[in-house]
């Protein structure tokens, strides 16, 4: 310290410093940091309860592109569902499946709805296509959303969407609202 340096400075300095340990190494530690551990068998048991959860229906050919989806749980009274039906409810998010297979839009469909519930999501749209180009089959991917979204115990409600947001092709979603919303997010 020279001489005519301020005592309280150097003070000053050791307060901002705060408390410190010494090194015993003069070697830095230039390893990545290891990656956070992960559950594979909890990632695997999940997976497979997304294929479990969602069995394909015996006859989901029996939709024609034209017919209208509806579904409502017990208990969701008819204001909330008509409120559904009009669209009044604001889409937090939406999937498309056109050009998707049937197992990937299976597994597509329960990732989305996953992901919505996770933050926070009440409304979602889910566009399944009219099957207008599946030929005799009728709309597959149609009667199959519909088969799946009724086993699923987290949806509240579904219906085919509004001419301008898709119409018969689309359903609107309606969710259970998370247990814990500090959580959702």
């Amino acid at each position: 310290m020279n001489s005519g340096d301020d005592p309280n400075d150097f003070d000053e300095f050791l307060q901002a410093v705060g408390n410190v340990r010494r090194l015993h190494s003069d070697q830095a530690d230039v390893r990545p940091p290891r990656p956070a551990p992960r559950a594979r068998q909890r990632d695997a048991d999940e997976a497979q309860a997304h294929a479990d959860w969602l069995s394909d229906p015996l006859n989901a050919a029996d939709l024609q592109p034209g017919d209208e989806l509806r579904f409502a749980r017990p208990g969701v009274s008819q204001r909330v569902f008509r409120k559904l039906r009009g669209g009044h409810y604001r889409i937090q998010d939406e999937i498309d499946l056109h050009g998707l297979f049937a197992d990937e839009a299976r597994r597509a469909i329960g990732l989305f709805l996953d992901d919505a519930r996770r933050e926070g999501a009440l409304c979602v749209r889910i566009v399944h296509g009219k099957g207008l180009r599946s030929r005799q089959q009728g709309p597959v991917l149609k009667g199959l959303t519909d088969h799946w979204l009724r086993q699923r115990d987290d949806v509240l409600a579904f219906c085919s969407a509004r001419p301008a947001d898709g119409g018969t092709g689309a359903v609107y979603v309606l969710l259970k609202r998370p247990r814990n919303p500090a959580a959702a997010r």
